[in-house]
């Protein structure tokens, strides 16, 4: 008995996924809005370079695009102005300040978030209140206090309240390790770890990505603080910090503006490369919790 051979089936046509047109819109409308806000905040600092390498006759004129590249702006400036002193003073500022904010904020913002104690709410309600407080206020009881020590005139009036006290940082700290497990705490104490080894080896492990995000504020704020070094270094200008001789440095050259812009840029620059390679660590310690894994 012979089989019967059949045909093959034709194939199927292939069936097309429906397309979300919803989400697609989405997308396009998502992805437009993130472009044209990168633009905005990157048009800016284009223009700052394409500035800086334009000469003097056609910076600020009706060419946008430089005819001539001046490259040797960037190293007419170094010969204009001391600026390897102003960069060494804005960084000594800044870094011994974000030190001293970390020394003196994340035992307090401790105290306050994982510490049981008498008045910690009053305390906690008094730091946001610091926080409220205009600098203006303070400035001049502060200057006189500095002005009485014999220490106006250099960087320590800028430096040493960062040793004692940050309400801005202490209040970010709190929020943070407030979300670590008090669970964590209590197996440290548990196991015999007195408050400091909780501290050091539980809490600021886990609470890493705060602590980055608040010293990042800390160096940015410092970096780019122009009121301090003015009420304090003005009339010293071996003090001055690269904020301060900028303002100063356009004084000098009001016509030269691609001087001008090539120290600022050179100033964003080293703020630019730090924010680039802790943008990471920024991100979590904004979003993410303290608890790993």
């Amino acid at each position: 008995m012979t089989a019967v051979l059949r045909p093959p089936a034709p194939p199927r046509p292939a069936t097309r996924r429906p397309v979300n047109r919803r989400a697609a819109l989405e997308w396009v409308a998502v992805h437009s809005l993130g472009l044209a806000l990168g633009l905005m905040f990157a048009l800016p600092v284009v223009f700052v370079f394409l500035t800086a390498v334009m000469s003097d006759e056609q910076a600020f004129g009706e060419d946008l695009w430089p005819r001539e590249w001046h490259w040797g702006n960037f190293a007419e400036v170094f010969e204009t102005a001391p600026l390897l002193t102003y960069l060494g003073n804005s960084l000594l500022y800044s870094l011994l300040a974000t030190a001293g904010m970390l020394l003196s904020s994340i035992p307090a913002a401790y105290a306050l978030a994982k510490l049981r104690w008498r008045g910690r709410n009053t305390v906690f309600l008094l730091v946001v209140a610091a926080m409220m407080l205009p600098p203006q206020v303070t400035a001049v009881p502060l200057y006189d206090a500095w002005s009485s020590l014999g220490l106006t005139g250099s960087l320590w009036p800028l430096v040493a309240p960062y040793f004692l006290f940050d309400a801005f940082s202490v209040f970010l700290l709190r929020q943070f390790m407030l979300t670590i497990p008090q669970s964590y705490v209590d197996a440290a104490r548990v196991d015999g770890c007195s408050e400091l080894q909780t501290l050091l080896r539980v809490v600021v492990p886990m609470a890493r990505p705060g602590i980055a995000a608040t010293a990042l504020f800390c160096f940015l704020y410092t970096w780019n603080d122009y009121f301090g070094p003015l009420l304090y270094t003005s009339e010293v200008p071996e003090r001055w910090t690269l904020s301060l001789a900028l303002s100063s440095f356009k004084g000098m050259h009001q016509v030269e503006w691609n001087l001008s812009m090539a120290v600022t840029l050179l100033i964003m620059l080293p703020a630019i490369v730090l924010f680039a390679f802790a943008q990471r660590s920024f991100v979590r310690g904004i979003t993410f919790t303290g608890v790993k894994g």
